[in-house]
């Protein structure tokens, strides 16, 4: 059984940092390309970063230079550093797991900036 699972998201003022982390099981991890996504209200599911699984990362450009994707293939887990948040990255933040035509959500974790 495949599960996703997301830890700290949550509540920072603008200008503050958070870090996402999404914990894989039941896939192989390391052939995975993991991503995070976001979707705010009234908005479509955007994808935010992504990290193959030799290490190459993309970003959009909204958060180029603020986020960072990582990924531990040890511990089969996938990070989202976030720094200097802005109130228009208020969102639910998915971890999404792809291989193939293979693609495994998380259950999604709310980060609000606001002051």
């Amino acid at each position: 059984q495949v599960q996703l699972v997301e830890s700290g998201g949550g509540l920072v003022q603008p200008g503050g940092s958070l870090r996402l982390s999404c914990a894989a099981s039941g896939i192989i991890f390391r052939i995975y390309v993991m991503g995070w996504y976001r979707q705010a209200p009234g908005k479509q599911r955007e994808l935010v970063a992504r990290i193959s699984h030799t290490g190459s990362t993309n970003y959009i450009d909204s958060v180029k230079g603020r986020f960072t994707i990582s990924r531990d293939n040890a511990k089969n887990t996938v990070y989202l550093q976030m720094n200097s948040l802005k109130p228009e990255d208020t969102a639910v933040y998915y971890c999404n797991a792809r291989f193939d035509s293979r693609v495994h959500w998380a259950q999604g974790t709310q980060v609000t900036v606001s002051s």
